[in-house]
């Protein structure tokens, strides 16, 4: 691995890991958030798209890179919604969680991944790795029956969340089309879920509209932080840099960025011992990853 290839590797650990953390400072509603960030992954996809010339989609490779942007856009509303329940230093992780059990299900299932007994044996040691992992992150030395009863909820609805993150990942393997190719559509599909989010908020008219109000616009920022996640990943899983699986691990390296930056910027606290678990935790589910990954 060059050192150019490692930089490249590292951009989805500050921007994923940043992301969360910025998103959640500049404020506002989950509907300000998507709005906003959407936006700002689709003019930074404009402008790679523009300056490197690249063919817009159509056919079946433009509905299949819309419809993964509409499914991230409806995970990520879920998420911030969680963001606001639990913080986002206890929600990334769980999402982080909840994204490989998913794509590692989905490739055991359907894809014909981890062939063989002893394949298998060790996909469902690193499954079991992430649970407990995931489980130690929100892990609190004392919990009411209230907060226990957010987390839960908030547990079950990033779950949900799920299936959209899967359709974000899943939807352009169902064609040819290349990730860098998608980026531009996946953005158009990200948009077309927070406008319409954002219209059904101001027709009901209980809260003031999304449209008009400055964060939607600050929440621009965080969008890039998104787009150059997303694209230094792309960049990264090519075979001439670091290939698909050493692409992978290092992106998911971000749930450590984006849970400590929660904790120390977001004044989302732990005890010592709280802190201490979340670590083991957040080192379980990193093994586990490259464990799924080099199988």
């Amino acid at each position: 691995m060059n050192a150019t290839a490692l930089l490249i590797g590292l951009g989805p650990l500050l921007g994923w890991g940043l992301f969360p953390t910025i998103a959640s400072k500049i404020g506002g509603r989950p509907v300000n958030q998507i709005l906003g960030t959407s936006l700002g992954t689709l003019i930074f996809a404009a402008i790679f798209s523009m300056i490197n010339g690249l063919a817009f989609p159509a056919g079946m490779d433009l509905f299949f890179s819309i419809l993964s942007g509409v499914g991230w856009a409806c995970a990520q509303i879920i998420t911030f919604k969680c963001f606001t329940m639990i913080g986002s230093s206890r929600a990334m992780p769980v999402t982080t969680a909840f994204q490989l059990l998913g794509a590692s299900l989905w490739g055991v299932f359907f894809l014909g991944n981890w062939p063989g007994a002893t394949a298998k044996l060790l996909g469902a040691f690193a499954l079991v790795l992430i649970m407990i992992g995931a489980k130690m992150t929100v892990w609190s030395e004392t919990e009411s029956a209230e907060s226990a009863g957010i987390m839960k909820k908030a547990v079950l609805l990033l779950a949900v969340g799920e299936i959209g993150y899967w359709a974000y990942s899943a939807a352009p393997q169902a064609t040819a089309i290349d990730g860098m190719h998608a980026f531009l559509p996946q953005a158009i599909g990200m948009v077309i879920v927070a406008v319409i989010y954002s219209a059904v908020v101001t027709i009901k008219g209980e809260e003031t509209s999304p449209f008009i109000e400055a964060v939607s616009y600050k929440q621009i920022f965080s969008g890039f932080f998104f787009a150059f996640a997303a694209l230094t990943y792309l960049i990264s899983a090519q075979p001439d840099m670091n290939g698909l699986a050493t692409g992978f691990i290092l992106s998911q390296t971000s749930v450590v960025l984006a849970t400590l930056t929660g904790i120390w910027f977001l004044g989302q606290k732990k005890t010592a011992k709280e802190m201490t678990v979340t670590i083991i935790g957040l080192v379980l589910i990193l093994a586990a990853a490259t464990i799924t990954v080099m199988i």
